[in-house]
């Protein structure tokens, strides 16, 4: 895409075609998409149905091509569709597609089957990636900030211990943490047996918070067990690494499709997923906005591809936003398929979180 394209498309410049224009470009980046290889004027001529003149259907892409919504290699080649094309294709059809029924049996069907404590979160970014033949990138809720069902540690070598949490989602975390505390197993089963009367529903943090409190109000026998809890509560808020919130399933599905016969691509996703920190800014936006977002091209800007486009969507629990996920692969992506499927998986992964049977809430 040139500099213009992408000034336009970051300063939020809407571009407006008449119905002629529109279904011409609708019809290449359809016909890209089914194809992945550039579109001729005869090529949309044979196929679709756009009442034009063969001449008409040139000049329209013509004058595409100088809007910048459309590229061609060289005069003799077909067009394919630029990043502001594919923009332009998604904005238009964002409210207008349905998931398909057989998306919808899948997703209903594997959250229902789920065993009790399995990992909602994970199975729905596996199920996305098999469904899509894409990546799937989760974030998973910042553990400081979810509600715990349970808190135990378990003493390691070296002064390390390991915490174990239990989220009320059912997910699970383990982080090694270090303290200056010298405690035995005994002292440390006294904390775990202390902790778990605090930590039923709360964060991570207000654990921290009511154990600070009542270090400094109440007096007594246990002020010693408070302060070995309030430790290594301590230890294990600061010990979160914000790259292990980032997990990526399905690298094989994607680089089984056609697009990537190219070594370089593949070097070039993979390092895209090396690149956890800027996959969480991606997911924290969608996580800040509502519904279904669509990063396209330089938008998604991962490792400087330019073919990648990222779909993305909020998964709630009581009804506010606690982590994102999103399906990650070439801009030929079938949008008018994956969105629906992404905010519909969103929806029923919320039911599931909620204690509900998915796909029986109003979102679903």
């Amino acid at each position: 895409m040139t500099a213009r394209a992408e000034n336009l498309l970051s300063l939020g410049v809407t571009v407006t075609l008449d119905e002629r224009y529109r279904r011409i470009l609708f019809a290449v980046v359809t016909e890209y998409i089914a194809s992945g290889k550039p579109v001729s004027s005869r090529r949309i001529a044979k196929r679709y149905t756009v009442n034009l003149s063969p001449a008409t259907i040139r000049n329209v892409l013509a004058d595409l091509e100088e809007s910048e919504l459309l590229y061609q290699a060289h005069a003799s080649a077909g067009r394919v569709p630029t990043d502001a094309g594919f923009r332009f294709f998604v904005d238009a059809m964002a409210t207008a597609s349905e998931i398909s029924d057989a998306h919808r049996t899948a997703l209903i069907a594997r959250l229902r089957s789920l065993e009790p404590g399995a990992d909602a979160v994970l199975e729905t970014g596996q199920l996305l990636s098999h469904l899509t033949g894409t990546a799937t990138i989760i974030a998973r809720p910042s553990v400081t900030n979810a509600r715990l069902d349970q808190l135990k540690f378990m003493r390691l070598a070296g002064g390390r211990s390991l915490a174990v949490l239990v989220m009320c989602s059912g997910a699970i975390e383990n982080r090694v943490v270090v303290t200056e505390l010298d405690v035995d197993d005994h002292s440390l089963e006294r904390v775990n047996n202390y902790l778990a009367e605090l930590v039923g529903g709360r964060t991570l943090r207000a654990v921290r918070d009511v154990l600070a409190v009542r270090l400094a109000t109440e007096q007594g026998q246990y002020q010693q067990l408070r302060r070995q809890a309030q430790q290594m509560v301590e230890a294990t808020v600061e010990g979160e690494m914000e790259s292990a919130r980032v997990v990526i399933e399905g690298q094989g599905a994607l680089f089984d499709r056609p697009e990537f016969g190219d070594s370089e691509k593949i070097r070039g996703y993979l390092n895209a997923f090396e690149e956890k920190q800027r996959l969480l800014e991606l997911l924290e936006r969608t996580l800040e906005a509502d519904g279904v977002q669509v990063f396209i091209g330089h938008e998604a800007a991962l490792a400087e591809l330019q073919d990648i486009s990222v779909i993305s969507s909020p998964y709630k629990h009581d009804g506010s936003s606690i982590g994102s996920f999103g399906i990650v692969g070439p801009t030929r992506m079938d949008y008018r398929k994956y969105v629906p499927l992404v905010g519909f998986a969103a929806d029923v992964l919320s039911d599931v979180l909620d204690g509900r049977l998915p796909g029986t809430s109003d979102d679903s």
